[in-house]
């Protein structure tokens, strides 16, 4: 799988699995907590805001949503000042920084504020390490026709972390694949509970990434040159045809993500419908991106010799009866099956795409650019959680589902009309095409 792969992506990707695996964690962990009773509500729950009353499902999403929110928003900004000041590894760092002592944080709190300032601390350490990292593995592609592949195995191992931390989580927080209460544990002569435990392998995460990061990675020159780079983020295509490639590419990145995100805050309604235990719903959570763990690499490299576009595309055509099916199931077996198509789709799409904004930014920033696809990925995950909770009290349990599948047939439209080919593969092998780099 990795056969050939630079050692520096293999230690990003390292870097970025053990710190997903705590963050993945958190998704998991963070509902229930809250839900325990160890965190209070008082006050909240109930309370009608602008003629919407607040439940604790919205809540829940409110608290997941954060972190994708104040990561979106901010990764633009730190994808620019690292493509300004050239130090890739130092923003990495500081972001490593903040994600720990946010997750080292939460034992001690008591408050559902405190709760959504610790994860708002995490939201912006994201900011500053996602953009950098991703654009770390794209200074490091020596052409375009291997900066798929490098993507298919940075995101294989970053979401091995990603996807198997929710099981992890569920059998460390209940102590087994069946359990349903939260159990505690003896260390040292102290009882620990499961929460607490699940919050320190979140915390080791982040250390583990910081060291790997710390002894292995250096700024790569091109990340000094980029200051003189145009850092600007183009809406519209300069050859005035359209929009531009890298920013529909972003507007289908975040429909794409938002669709993976309605799951996670139905939590508590999707194991009643079922009838299943918090591992099962683990597993189903994990599904999408297991089957990314099989298909990035395979896919990355084959986007590399036979064109980038080609598997966006076919990505949101199956992305659209996936999504719509996880709102009319009502078999844990079948939740299980539409989960891994999704993560077909999810798989289709997201290296190929990383790699077509990598191919263009040749002219840009990789910060700048790449950036756009970051932040959009995690604006998507923190509106997910937030219109999930929202659609579902409105609408019922199929409406967040619903309306996730029509935002990935939008994406389609809009992916299939204005996205444009980077690689010339008329030749042998696949080879940029100069006359596409202003896309």
């Amino acid at each position: 799988m990795v056969l050939g792969t630079d050692r520096r992506i293999l230690t990003l990707a390292f870097a970025r699995m053990a710190d997903a695996l705590g963050n993945s964690f958190l998704i998991i962990v963070l509902p229930l907590y809250i839900a325990s009773g160890q965190i209070s509500l008082d006050g909240l729950v109930g309370v009608e805001l602008l003629g919407f009353v607040l439940r604790e499902e919205t809540l829940i999403g409110l608290v997941l949503s954060l972190f994708g929110l104040l990561n979106s928003f901010g990764q633009p900004v730190t994808g620019r000042f690292s493509d300004r000041l050239g130090r890739r590894k130092a923003f990495v760092l500081v972001g490593l920084v903040l994600f720990g002592i946010g997750s080292a944080a939460y034992p001690f709190l008591s408050s559902y504020w405190t709760v959504l300032a610790a994860r708002g601390l995490q939201g912006v350490g994201a900011a500053f390490t996602v953009p950098a990292t991703v654009a770390l593995v794209n200074d490091y592609a020596e052409s375009d026709t291997e900066r798929g592949g490098n993507f298919g195995v940075f995101n294989t191992f970053r979401l091995i972390g990603f996807g198997f931390g929710p099981i992890v989580a569920g059998i460390l927080v209940t102590g087994g694949i069946d359990g349903q209460d939260v159990v505690s544990y003896a260390v040292s002569g102290l009882t620990v509970s499961g929460f607490v435990a699940a919050f320190a392998v979140a915390v080791l995460g982040a250390i583990v990434s910081f060291a790997l990061v710390t002894v292995y990675i250096s700024d790569p020159p091109a990340a000094e040159d980029a200051a003189s780079k145009d850092l600007s983020i183009a809406v519209l295509s300069p050859k005035g045809r359209g929009l531009d490639s890298v920013f529909v590419l972003g507007v289908g990145t975040f429909m794409m993500a938002t669709t993976i995100a309605l799951f996670a805050t139905l939590e508590g309604p999707i194991r009643t419908r079922l009838d299943e235990s918090t591992f099962m719903f683990s597993v189903q959570f994990a599904a999408v991106v297991i089957a990314n763990v099989l298909l990035q690499v395979p896919i990355g490299r084959a986007s590399d010799r036979i064109g980038r576009r080609p598997f966006i595309v076919a990505g949101f055509v199956v992305l659209v009866p996936a999504v719509y099916a996880q709102g009319v199931v009502t078999e844990p077996l079948l939740m299980l099956a539409a989960r891994f198509v999704q993560g077909i789709a999810v798989a289709l799409v997201f290296a190929p795409s990383l790699a077509l904004a990598g191919d263009l930014a040749g002219q840009r920033g990789s910060g700048t650019t790449l950036s756009v696809l970051t932040m959009a990925f995690g604006l998507g995950v923190a509106v997910g959680p937030l219109a999930s909770g929202v659609l579902y009290n409105l609408g019922g349990f199929s409406a967040p589902f619903t309306a996730g599948a029509a935002l990935a047939l939008f994406a389609l439209v809009l992916t299939y009309s204005q996205v444009t080919e980077t690689l010339d593969t008329g030749g042998e092998g696949a080879r940029s095409a100069p006359q596409d780099r202003s896309a």
